[in-house]
């Protein structure tokens, strides 16, 4: 379960990324095709956060987490290449 968490963690952050690019670059230069990526690349990026979130606390007790660290691994879902800093600090045994 541990490693399905990992892959996932480096999946968000990533679909995140690809999201804010998908915002910041294509919509001012092609609209078209922003409109075509976005659902996509929305839908995603949800179903990938909401298994984040499930995850984190399915393997709470497995990773030995207290409540700051389960606080510091949700919170980190929220903000860009956070995720990546959760995959190597809390995971690095998996």
């Amino acid at each position: 379960m541990t490693k399905l968490f990992k892959f996932t963690a480096i999946a968000e952050g990533v679909s995140y990324l690809v999201l804010f690019t998908n915002m910041l670059f294509i919509k001012p230069s092609n609209l078209e095709l922003y409109k075509t990526l976005l659902f996509p690349i929305g839908m995603a990026h949800g179903l990938l956060f909401i298994g984040y979130v499930i995850l984190a606390f399915a393997i709470r007790a497995n990773q030995n987490w207290n409540l700051k660290d389960l606080f510091v691994v949700q919170v980190a879902s929220l903000l860009p290449f956070a995720t990546f800093y959760v995959e190597k600090k809390y995971l690095r045994n998996a």
